[in-house]
């Protein structure tokens, strides 16, 4: 796949994962004003959104590590010769960076979402 593929690929991904994020929010812009107009404050409104945020991006990092050992053994076991695939410390380091990743992106993703709501006028909320 050529490099130029690759990064369409790529966006296409991150686009759809913080769409998918913003359409979550987008879908609560009342009760986060509502709650803002009692006189809930921002971090506690912020809080709950926060918290599936980070518990998404947990499931999915999960999940993509379990294909990702999937992957490894099918190649373990169809070329034998792959003798890399077998110091399972180096794959632990990028287990733990990738639940790290998946739980920052979707994390910082979910609070720039729910501060675009928080910032928005009453007049806003219905374009």
């Amino acid at each position: 796949m050529a490099p130029k593929q690759l990064k369409l690929k790529n966006n296409l991904i991150k686009n759809r994962c913080l769409l998918t994020i913003r359409l979550a929010i987008y879908s609560q812009r009342f009760l986060i004003k509502s709650m803002q107009l009692i006189g809930a404050t921002k971090n506690f409104i912020r809080k709950p959104f926060i918290t599936y945020g980070i518990i998404h991006g947990l499931l999915g990092s999960l999940i993509a590590i379990l294909l990702l050992i999937l992957t490894l053994k099918l190649a373990q076991q169809q070329i034998p010769e792959l003798v890399f695939l077998r110091n399972w410390f180096e794959f632990a380091i990028i287990f733990l960076g990738v639940i790290c990743i998946g739980i920052l992106i979707s994390g910082l993703s979910t609070y720039f979402a729910v501060t675009k709501y928080l910032k928005a006028q009453s007049n806003d909320l219905y374009r």
